[in-house]
């Protein structure tokens, strides 16, 4: 049988006072006690307490009746490694880090271990919880920032929406670009994204003739899903590696890096300025 055919979810009503996780779930799956453990640890297993539900992770907690547990088990996912990020800075309260192709920002019923709040959570010292601040595409790579207290997410959240924090992305496209395109005329796109307004503003670095393919840098005034992406797209110059708006005979990985990210913190003001073109 292969793997795809062993997704399965189950939902179980806890009827006994003091039962114990693991052993609810290894009598209602084909699991293993080993197996299931793991699973718990990558984020598939959930518990509702009324109207409350939370992931679980803990093997042996006891359970009270009434509660639910759900389990969402998909080998493709679980089975799946993480590719390791670089920690840039530790402030304590939140942390900065570059986020590699295929680490996700924020994870799924299905399990969180190849998010990069996870990899956070067990990799820190002092150990600390994550919160999501803002995200980055799983097919693109750059710098990210992660709460560790509800506190910092809550502060840092807002700068992003007061527009307090300047991003810089660089994307590899395919043809050649404008070259009126420039720091001091960006072209701009102001096109709603799924029904909410979004704006881009796209400037000409370099134009490779061997390739025929350009370096633009990006600023963009919103953060909708893929805007920058779709925005370059709809210009007729998709993103190298982008096989979702693009060019689906591309071998590369997503050519779209956040590069720079520069605010206030919001327990020091300081200025906080962290550019990855620095370490090149």
């Amino acid at each position: 049988m292969s793997d795809s055919l062993l997704r399965f979810e189950k939902h179980i009503k806890v009827h006994q006072q003091n039962s114990v996780a693991v052993d609810i779930l290894a009598a209602a799956t084909a699991l293993s006690k080993q197996k299931i453990k793991q699973v718990m640890q990558k984020g598939a297993v959930w518990l509702s307490k009324g109207k409350h539900t939370q992931r679980l992770r803990r093997a042996k907690k006891p359970l009270k009746p009434g509660e639910i547990l759900h389990i969402y088990y998909d080998p493709k996912v679980l089975n799946l490694i993480p590719p390791e990020p670089e920690l840039i800075f530790d402030q304590g309260r939140y942390s900065v880090w570059n986020k590699p192709y295929g680490l996700l920002s924020q994870g799924s019923k299905w399990g969180d271990h190849c998010t990069i709040m996870r990899w956070a959570e067990q990799h820190l010292k002092p150990q600390r919880v994550s919160f999501v601040v803002h995200r980055l595409d799983r097919a693109a790579n750059g710098l990210i920032v992660i709460a560790h207290e509800k506190g910092a997410a809550a502060a840092l959240s807002k700068l992003f929406q007061q527009r307090q924090i300047d991003k810089r992305y660089q994307i590899w496209v395919h043809g050649r670009f404008s070259n009126k395109a420039t720091p001091e005329n960006p072209i701009k796109v102001d096109d709603d994204i799924d029904k909410r307004h979004a704006i881009s503003y796209f400037t000409l670095i370099e134009y490779d003739v061997e390739q025929d393919k350009s370096l633009l840098d990006v600023t963009i005034d919103t953060g909708r899903k893929h805007q920058i992406r779709r925005h370059i797209a709809s210009l007729g110059f998709p993103v190298v590696g982008d096989r979702q708006y693009g060019t689906e005979s591309d071998k590369e990985d997503l050519q779209l890096s956040a590069y720079y990210l520069a605010f206030t913190c919001p327990y020091t003001q300081h200025k906080q300025q962290f550019n990855l073109l620095r370490k090149l």
